[in-house]
């Protein structure tokens, strides 16, 4: 029996992969699941127990940080605690996802431990420092699940085999498609939601532009209040400057227009998403995961930059309070727009199953050499 090792850090790359989670232990796979990151902190949810809640097994916690660490220490210890691991309990696969500290971590353990390693929604441009994290855990590991034929023939400018790269979709969209999310009277009654109508605010640190993030976090704070509307506001995820949005966050606590929460379950996150008036802010769940149901979307700033965006329900603007108002006006005369597909139809589940039963999958070499085109 194959054993798989999962690794997680955020809420987001969890329910990125909790699908596959599932399949592949379904179809007897042995999975393990390294649990690290904002999951393990208590300012953040605590969304270790999350994952516990799903009935997984075979997770090991690890603490990578002490909340204020710089990225580059927390990389160190996710890499030292990783390896450690992974030197007590070898896998014979490392599946990563995305573009964050804990995946690059996950890439150099398992290239230089000689571990096969996929990645999940490699060759996509995502923006700052971000992208440059993506493309180099693509370049470390040996295969890779994408979302589209844009992400494929990026890879492949990149120097990937063709072989190595598989086009899944995005997993999260299997679960998106379910019937079996909670109801929307259930999401307000566990997160104590009192609004009838509400938009959901993510904003998060960019770390590249750290000199500016006070004036940046005041402005888009500022221009939601003004906007007079109801905000379910999630916390930012835990990057450098994370401290200065949640301070500015803390202090509207106490506004009855604002519902802070720290953290919430994927599915019923999703309930939210469906349901909301639109999503403004900085998070890739705009530009990703709200087109799928055609849920109006505001991208403040430079996060997303170069993000690839099919979807007319997309409205960018800047940080300026001003440019923030009047997409927020402009978002509100908007109509619903119709389900955008670009990055999947429901079937990652299904696609991932297939290769993972390919024995020319476990066949891959561990020495990667540069394709030119």
């Amino acid at each position: 029996m194959k054993k798989i090792l999962f690794l997680t850090g955020t809420r987001a790359d969890y329910g990125k992969i909790k699908s596959l989670i599932t399949t592949a232990h379904n179809n007897e796979f042995d999975c393990r699941i390294f649990a690290t990151g904002m999951h393990t902190l208590e300012k953040y949810g605590y969304t270790l127990e999350e994952i516990r809640n799903d009935g997984f097994d075979n997770i090991y916690a690890y603490n990578n940080q002490i909340i204020g660490e710089p990225m580059d220490l927390v990389l160190a210890n996710t890499i030292f605690g990783l390896s450690r691991y992974i030197h007590e309990s070898p896998p014979d696969l490392i599946i990563i996802h995305g573009d964050r500290i804990e995946a690059l971590a996950g890439a150099i353990v398992g290239s230089l431990r000689n571990i096969l390693t996929a990645h999940i929604e490699g060759g996509e441009l995502s923006g700052t420092i971000d992208e440059v994290i993506r493309h180099s855990v693509s370049k470390l590991c040996h295969l890779h699940f994408v979302s589209n034929e844009n992400a494929s023939q990026r890879l492949m400018q990149m120097g990937e085999r063709k072989e190595s790269i598989h086009i899944i979709g995005s997993p999260d969209i299997d679960i998106m498609i379910s019937k079996n999310l909670p109801s929307i009277s259930e999401v307000k009654k566990r997160y104590e939601i009192k609004f009838e109508r509400f938009a959901i605010s993510i904003f998060h640190p960019v770390t590249t532009e750290f000199e500016k993030l006070q004036e940046y976090t005041k402005n888009y704070f500022n221009a939601l209040l003004e906007s007079g509307l109801n905000y379910i506001l999630i916390y930012p995820n835990n990057d450098e400057g994370t401290s200065i949005i949640l301070n500015e966050m803390n202090m509207l606590r106490d506004n009855p227009r604002c519902r802070l929460l720290p953290s919430m379950r994927f599915e019923w996150f999703l309930t939210l998403l469906q349901n909301t008036d639109f999503i403004i802010g900085n998070s890739s769940a705009a530009i990703r995961e709200a087109p799928v149901y055609g849920t109006l979307a505001v991208n403040v700033g430079t996060r997303q930059n170069n993000r690839i965006q099919e979807a007319p329900s997309i409205i960018n603007c800047s940080y300026h309070k001003n440019d923030i108002l009047r997409a927020i006006q402009k978002v509100s005369n908007m109509e619903r727009q119709p389900p955008n597909h670009y990055f999947g139809s429901g079937d990652s589940c299904q696609k991932f199953i297939t290769v993972l039963k390919n024995d020319s999958f476990w066949a891959t070499s561990l020495q990667k050499n540069f394709v030119d085109i």
